[in-house]
């Protein structure tokens, strides 16, 4: 069991803060990945919070990988995103005050793959045109981080 909901036994839904990381993944197009989430169906990035003793860049490696079955040791640091718009509510009804680190990688082995039960699909998305669907969250932290307008 994770960090996180060893933390929600004991705060049950009320908000927390939790540390976590993006990874971009664009491709040689100049694409960006993105994964259709399973508890919205919405799309998101690829990313999660860190489980104890994680750096940020470990947690961007295994994020990536668990939920696209991609490999990168080449990570660029893109921006810390934090404050009120970066609050989530769940489905489920558990509230978060993100604190973000946002990493991104055009450096990666495998072929985008779902490897959990967080995502029903990958695809990627032209950065040119506006992506429909795109959940909220993965909207501020393209906004914020300059990817899209």
């Amino acid at each position: 069991m994770g960090y996180i909901q060893d933390i929600r036994k004991l705060v049950g839904t009320r908000p927390i803060i939790m540390a976590g990381v993006s990874v971009i993944v664009l491709n040689d197009r100049n694409e960006i990945l993105l994964q259709r989430r399973s508890d919205t169906g919405d799309w998101g990035v690829i990313g999660g919070a860190l489980e104890l003793a994680e750096s940020l860049e470990e947690a961007a490696i295994r994020e990536l990988y668990e939920e696209a079955s991609l490999v990168t040791s080449s990570l660029k640091f893109i921006d810390i995103l934090s404050g009120a718009d970066m609050y989530y509510r769940y489905p489920h009804g558990d509230e978060i005050y993100n604190l973000v680190s946002v990493f991104e990688t055009r450096e990666y082995s495998g072929e985008p793959c779902i490897n959990d039960d967080e995502g029903l699909e990958l695809k990627y998305f032209s950065l040119d045109e506006p992506i429909e669907n795109l959940n909220e969250m993965a909207r501020i932290i393209l906004t914020k981080s300059k990817y899209i307008t």
